[in-house]
C-alpha cells in the first residue's frame, strides 16, 4: 500500500475515519506518514495504535524508532521498553519491563540480574540489562553486555542497534560504523540507522561523507528539526558557515522552541541577533511549559545576544541561569578533582620519571595541547595544523579512556589512579602508548609526521602521557585566569566540562590545574611548553617561532596565515580561528567583573 504514498495516505485517512477503533489501520497510516516524512503525525498515529492495542509489538518498536529520529531519547527508551514488554510473555521479564517503563532502574537492574543468574543465556534479559546500564550512564557495562548478547544471537537486530549507540556515546564511532552498516544492509532506508551513521561519520572526522549522509536523510525526512540541527553542526565544523546558519534557521522554522538551535546560532559568534530573534527568545523563556533543556539553551543564547548589545548585567543574569540549570543536570565533585591532583603530585616525582625514562612507546607523532577550554588551544592547534608536517585531529577522547581503563582494571589491587601506574612495567607502558597510537590512527587523514590532540582535559593526565609516550610534545595553553574562567562559564559545552557551570567550582578547578602544571615544571623541566594567549596576540610571529622550535619543526610561513588553512574545527572557537588574530576579546571579562566575586575568591585574585 506504500508504493503510492500520497494516495495511500488519503485512502488510509478515510479508512481511519470510518474505523476509528482499528489499531491496525492506525499503524498502517503511521507507516505511510513516515514514508512521507511527517514525523509528528506519524508519532500521533502510532500513539493512537498502541492506545487501541497495547500489545501491538511492532507499533511500539516503530514508535521508539520515530522518537529516536526526532531526538527524544527518553520517549524512545520508554517505547522500546514497551516493545520488549509486549514481545515476551514471561512474567519476570514483564516485571523488569514495567520497571524500565516507570523509570525504576534500580528495580529493573535487580530483577534482570536475578534472572540472568538462573538463565545466563537469556538474550532478551541481557539486552534489557544493557538498556538499563545505558540509561544509568554505565556505557562500558552496557557495551560488555551487548557484546555477549550478539555473541549468542548475531541476528538480534535491536541489540545490534543498541550496541552501535553505546559505542557511539563512548566516542567509539569507528567501532560503531561496521555495526551501523550491518543494520543498514538489512534496512537500508531506516531513518534511525541512517541518522546514526551520519553522526558517527562526523565524530570520526569524515565530514564530507557525514554531510552527504545527513542530506540523504533530510531528502526523505525534511521535517525533522533535530536532524537539521545535526546537519548544521557538521556544516559548521567543515567551515561552511552560511550553510550551517541556513540549517539552524530551518531547524527553528520547524521547531521554534528548540533552544539548542538558537544557541548554535549564538555560538557561531559571527553577527549580533536581530531584534525579532531576541523577542522570540524572550517569548520562549516566558513559557512555563518550556522543557528545561530548551530553557537553558535559550538562557545561554540570550546571554550572548545581550552581551553583543552591551547589556552586560542582564546578559550575566541569563548566563548564570543557564549555568544553574545545566549544573543541576550533572555530577561534579571539586574535592574529587583536588584529591586526584594531590595523588598525581605525590606520585610523579623527578625520581619516578628518571626510573622510567626509557619506558613507553617511542612514537614522536603526538602533539598534545592541554589546559582549560577557552584558553586559546584552538588557535594553537590551527597554527600547528598550518604546518606542512602537522595534522589537526580535534579533541580526541583516547587518553581519558585509557586512564579510565587502567584505573578500573587495577582498582582492586593497586592505589587509585594515577597511583596504579606505579606498578606498570616497561612492556605494559609501551602497550598503552601503542594503544593510543592505534586508536587515533583513524583520525589521521593526511599522512603527516605529527598530529595534534587538543583535548584540554588531558592536563590531568600529563604524567601518564609522559610515561606511555615519552617523545610526545605537550603544550600548555594559558590565558588570564579570569578571562579563561568566565569565558568557560558563559559557554554551554556539549559534554565533558562539568566543572564549568559554577563560578566557585570553576575557580577551584583552575587552581588545581595550575598547581599540577607548576609541579610538572619542576619535575619535568623544559618538557612542557607554555603559550600565553596574551603573548600570542601581542607578538604572534615570535610566539609561533618559539612554538615550532619546541616541537622540533622548521619555521613554515603558512603558520603565520593560519586562518587560510582549510580544515575541520569543532570547538567553540571554530569561527574565530578562521580569521586573523584579533585583540577585541582580551578584556571582555572586565564588563562582568561586578558579578565575578565567587570566582575571584576561589582563584584568590
Amino acid at each position: 500500500m506504500q508504493g503510492d504514498a500520497p494516495g495511500a495516505r488519503a485512502l488510509l485517512a478515510n479508512l481511519a475515519a470510518r474505523e476509528p477503533r482499528s489499531a491496525r489501520t492506525q499503524y498502517e497510516l503511521a507507516l505511510t506518514l513516515a514514508s512521507l516524512g511527517e514525523g509528528a503525525e506519524t508519532i500521533a498515529a502510532l500513539r493512537r495504535a498502541v492506545a487501541l492495542a497495547p500489545g501491538m509489538t511492532e507499533a511500539w518498536r516503530t514508535l521508539g524508532d520515530m522518537h529516536m529520529l526526532a531526538g527524544d531519547g527518553a520517549a524512545a527508551d520508554a517505547a522500546y521498553a514497551r516493545h520488549i514488554r509486549t514481545a515476551v510473555n514471561d512474567a519476570d521479564l514483564m516485571r523488569a519491563a514495567d520497571a524500565l517503563c516507570a523509570g525504576r532502574l534500580d528495580r529493573a537492574e535487580r530483577l534482570l540480574k536475578d534472572r540472568l543468574k538462573q538463565l545466563p543465556t537469556d538474550v532478551a534479559a541481557i539486552r534489557m540489562l544493557a538498556e538499563t546500564a545505558t540509561r544509568l550512564g554505565r556505557y562500558e557495562d552496557a557495551e560488555n553486555l551487548l557484546t555477549r548478547c550478539l555473541e549468542l544471537a548475531p541476528s538480534f537486530t535491536q541489540a545490534r542497534h543498541n550496541y552501535a549507540i553505546v559505542l557511539f556515546r563512548q566516542s567509539k564511532a569507528a567501532a560503531a560504523l561496521p555495526h551501523i552498516d550491518a543494520l543498514l544492509a538489512g534496512a537500508p532506508r531506516d531513518p534511525s540507522y541512517r541518522n546514526l551513521r551520519a553522526a558517527a561519520l562526523a565524530v570520526n572526522g569524515d565530514y564530507d561523507r557525514a554531510i552527504g549522509a545527513y542530506e540523504d536523510v533530510l531528502r526523505d525526512f525534511p521535517k525533522q528539526p533535530k536532524i537539521w540541527l545535526s546537519y548544521g553542526h557538521a556544516l559548521r565544523t567543515a567551515g561552511r558557515r552560511a550553510d550551517s546558519i541556513a540549517a539552524y534557521r530551518r531547524s527553528l522554522s520547524l521547531a521554534p522552541s528548540l533552544g539548542e538551535a538558537f544557541w548554535s546560532l549564538a555560538n557561531l559568534k559571527t553577527a549580533p541577533f536581530a531584534a525579532d530573534d531576541i523577542a522570540a527568545m524572550r517569548t520562549q523563556l516566558a513559557d512555563p511549559a518550556l522543557p528545561e533543556d530548551d530553557r537553558l539553551h535559550f538562557h545561554y543564547a540570550l546571554g550572548r545576544a545581550l552581551e553583543d548589545a552591551a547589556a552586560y548585567e542582564e546578559s550575566f543574569f541569563h548566563y548564570a541561569h543557564g549555568a544553574r540549570l545545566r549544573r543541576g543536570q550533572l555530577h561534579y565533585d571539586a574535592d574529587e578533582t583536588s584529591a586526584l591532583i594531590d595523588r598525581a603530585i605525590a606520585l610523579f616525582t623527578p625520581d619516578f620519571f628518571a626510573a622510567r625514562q626509557c619506558h613507553g612507546h617511542p612514537d614522536p607523532a603526538p602533539i598534545f595541547v592541554v589546559g582549560l577550554p577557552r584558553s586559546g588551544s584552538t588557535l594553537i592547534e590551527q597554527v600547528l595544523s598550518s604546518h606542512s608536517q602537522v595534522e589537526g585531529t580535534l579533541e580526541l577522547p583516547e587518553i581519558g579512556l585509557i586512564s579510565r581503563d587502567v584505573g578500573r582494571a587495577r582498582a582492586a589491587a593497586d592505589a587509585p589512579y594515577p597511583g596504579c601506574l606505579a606498578s606498570l612495567g616497561e612492556a605494559a607502558l609501551a602497550d598503552l602508548g601503542a594503544r593510543y597510537i592505534e586508536r587515533t590512527r583513524v583520525h589521521r587523514k593526511r599522512g603527516r609526521v605529527h598530529f595534534v590532540d587538543k583535548m584540554p582535559n588531558n592536563w590531568a593526565h600529563v604524567g601518564m602521557i609522559r610515561l606511555i609516550l615519552p617523545h610526545a610534545k605537550i603544550i600548555d595553553a594559558r590565558r588570564h585566569p579570569l578571562a579563561t574562567c568566565f569565558s568557560a562559564f558563559k559557554q554551554h559545552f556539549a559534554r565533558g566540562q562539568n566543572f564549568s557551570y559554577d563560578l566557585t567550582e570553576l575557580g577551584r578547578y583552575y587552581r588545581d590545574y595550575v598547581r599540577l602544571m607548576d609541579h610538572f615544571d619542576a619535575a619535568l623541566p623544559g618538557r612542557i611548553h607554555r603559550v600565553m594567549y596574551e603573548d600570542m596576540v601581542a607578538d604572534t610571529e615570535a610566539e609561533i617561532r618559539r612554538l615550532l622550535a619546541y616541537c622540533g619543526l622548521a619555521f613554515d610561513p603558512a603558520c603565520l596565515r593560519f586562518w587560510e588553512t582549510d580544515r575541520a574545527v569543532r570547538t567553540a572557537s571554530s569561527e574565530q580561528v578562521r580569521q586573523p588574530i584579533f585583540r577585541a576579546g582580551l578584556d571582555q571579562w572586565r564588563h562582568y567583573e561586578p558579578w565575578l566575586g565567587p570566582l575571584k575568591r576561589a582563584l584568590a585574585v
